[in-house]
Parts: structure tokens; sequence; C-alpha cells
């Protein structure tokens, strides 16, 4: 989401239990939409403090943009890497959007995720991943596992899991 979007998120709008945040309030006349987070993220929203309505609080978009420029200008320095500097609020909508479109390759569902109305705004997208992933190869080698000897010896050698069918454990690797 935009970082406005977020800024507008309620409590009410965030649900624990089932790991799923709904946007009710988009910016730029987009349409509202549902997420559903990982674990990961609904564990670091559960502990912050909630001293108002909103998840990240009252303050104003200016005031957390400058600790965000100061946070990003700090480890830039830390790191030694000037790059940082260059990743705004909306870099992580662009890279996260890039990244769904080459796993689905379906502009239809990144448009809908990215709250457009027009496919044409989404198309850019389109054009991203075809320039940073020409080069990448998505094809996979697949094995079957059925014990667990077997299964650890193709995680040893960089298989990922897929899935179970049958009582076979499918795993995948990047050829």
């Amino acid at each position: 989401m935009r970082a406005g979007e977020a800024k507008r998120i309620l409590w009410t709008d965030v649900d624990l239990e089932r790991r799923v945040i709904t946007l009710n309030n988009p910016e730029k006349f987009g349409n509202p939409r549902v997420w559903e987070v990982s674990a990961k993220l609904i564990g670091m929203l559960a502990v912050l403090p909630r001293k108002s309505s909103r998840v990240f609080g009252d303050g104003s978009m200016s005031s957390l943009k400058t600790t965000f420029y100061r946070t990003r200008k700090r480890l830039a320095a830390k790191l030694q890497n000037p790059r940082l500097l260059r990743i705004s609020f909306h870099t992580f909508r662009h890279w996260k959007t890039t990244v769904f479109y080459h796993q689905t390759k379906n502009p239809i569902l990144t448009m809908k995720f990215l709250g457009h109305k027009k496919l044409d705004t989404t198309l850019l997208y389109v054009q991203i991943d075809e320039i940073l992933f020409k080069d990448v190869n998505d094809e996979f080698m697949t094995k079957a596992a059925k014990n667990p000897e077997e299964i650890k010896a193709l995680i040893e050698v960089g298989f990922e899991y897929v899935c179970r069918k049958d009582d076979l454990l499918f795993f995948r690797k990047r050829k």
C-alpha cells in the first residue's frame, strides 16, 4: 500500500487472528483491498502501543517521513552504502509489486493487488519485470521424497519444499 494508506490504517482494520489487513481508505481514488499477511508482520503489529485508533499513531505524515529519512541516512552512513539514500516509502511498493507480478505473471491480479482502477497504470510493472528479470531462468528441477533421509539430502543440495501429495513430498530447485 502507499505510505499515506498505511498511515490511515485503523486497529479495527487489522485482524490479528486471521492475519488479514483491510484497506478501507485508499488514496488516489483507488479500490479498497484486503491482504493476508505473514505471521511475522502480525507479530510486529501486535506489540505496537495502542495509544490511538490508528496503527501508526496520530502524528503527521511529514513527521513519519522525517523519521524515516533520518533513519535511512544513519543506516546509509553506518553501512557505507549511499544507494540506501535513494530508497523512499514508495520504493517498497514498487519492489513488492514487481516481485508479485513476476511470481504471478497476471496483470489483472496485480492491478487488484495495487488497487488500480486502470490496467494501463499497472502495465509499468510488466515493463519493469521484463527489464529486471529478462536474464532470469524460471525453469526448475523437481524431485520427490518419501523418507527423512531423502528429504534431508534434497534440502542439503538446495531444493525447496513445494507440496505434499500421495505420501510424497515434492521439492524444486532452479536449473
